[in-house]
């Protein structure tokens, strides 16, 4: 029984375990070709404020895969990106468009646009969380070793909007995470507390400064930018003291010897993550990135109450 129909979508607590599977096995339906149009004459809206690659192109192919079709609202053309508030564009939006995928900075103007406008609002990004990201990530992880349950991974870097959403997306489905971060870099505590309040009993949920004590016996790394969107002036300065974090040969022989590597890109070769490990035969990363097309098939279909 699909009980997304209808909702907003802005974090991964928005979602239940078993909400979270279903959205996964209809996923690997679409993945395997099990699909035809369901959506025609249905309107997707791309409201991104921040550069976009995969996501953009992830829900556009989604949405027309499903028979429907996409707006690309580019806030530098609309006029919300000349001081419309954000309440107008949304009652406004609302009245034309059948769900809504917003990309932003603040997480609060995904709540905000959510609160002004009755169709379905998916956060693609914010500076907060990526939800959208992480549903491919556990289908990846899904593939990979069946189930999901008990199964560890380690997440090395800055403590952003995808360890955010990794550490409540592992803890509502009994995956294991350990977030490894340099020391001023950590997970919000709000949300780490909020992942762990959440996780089973068996499943650890864990911050740490430690990388090799993260990685011991992690089935699945996993890493992303040192510097996030917006963030970009502080690169070099960050270098040094993430540098210990970096995924390479040396780390990645001290986790499970049949770990996985996952990187959600734009990857810094060199950076985050070795050329050789990236382009390894452990990497997953490509797979992660297909992955990302059919989660959010599934994801629209099912808040647009197709399925």
């Amino acid at each position: 029984m699909n009980t997304l129909a209808g909702r907003d979508i802005l974090s991964m607590a928005d979602f239940t375990a078993a909400e979270i599977h279903a959205l996964l096995d209809l996923a690997r339906q679409y993945k395997q070709g099990q699909t035809s149009p369901m959506a025609p004459g249905r309107v997707l809206g791309l409201l991104f404020t921040k550069a976009s690659t995969r996501t953009r192109v992830s829900f556009s192919v989604a949405m027309m895969r499903l028979g429907g079709q996409v707006l690309d609202l580019n806030p530098g053309v609309i006029q919300m990106g000349r001081g419309e508030p954000l309440p107008d564009t949304a009652r406004v939006l609302d009245r034309y468009l059948d769900v809504l995928a917003m990309r932003t900075f603040a997480q609060a103007d995904v709540v905000a646009f959510a609160e002004w406008a009755d169709m379905p609002v998916i956060n693609a990004l914010t500076d907060q969380e990526h939800p959208c990201q992480v549903l491919a990530d556990l289908l990846t992880v899904q593939e990979c070793f069946g189930d999901l349950a008990g199964v560890k991974m380690a997440y090395l870097g800055d403590g952003n909007n995808v360890s955010h959403s990794l550490l409540l997306g592992c803890a509502l489905v009994g995956m294991s995470l350990t977030v490894a971060t340099p020391p001023h870099h950590p997970p919000t505590a709000e949300i780490l507390q909020k992942a762990q309040a959440l996780a089973s009993h068996g499943t650890n949920i864990i911050h740490t400064n430690d990388p090799e004590s993260a990685v011991r016996n992690a089935q699945i790394l996993y890493t992303d930018v040192w510097a996030s969107m917006g963030q970009e002036a502080e690169n070099q300065e960050r270098i040094p003291r993430f540098q210990p974090y970096q995924i390479n040969e040396t780390l990645l022989q001290k986790a499970d010897p049949q770990a996985i590597v996952l990187h959600c890109l734009p990857a810094h070769r060199g950076e985050e993550i070795s050329e050789a490990v990236l382009e390894g035969t452990q990497s997953r990363v490509w797979d992660q990135a297909e992955n990302r097309l059919h989660a959010q098939q599934a994801l629209l279909a099912q808040v647009l109450g197709l399925v």
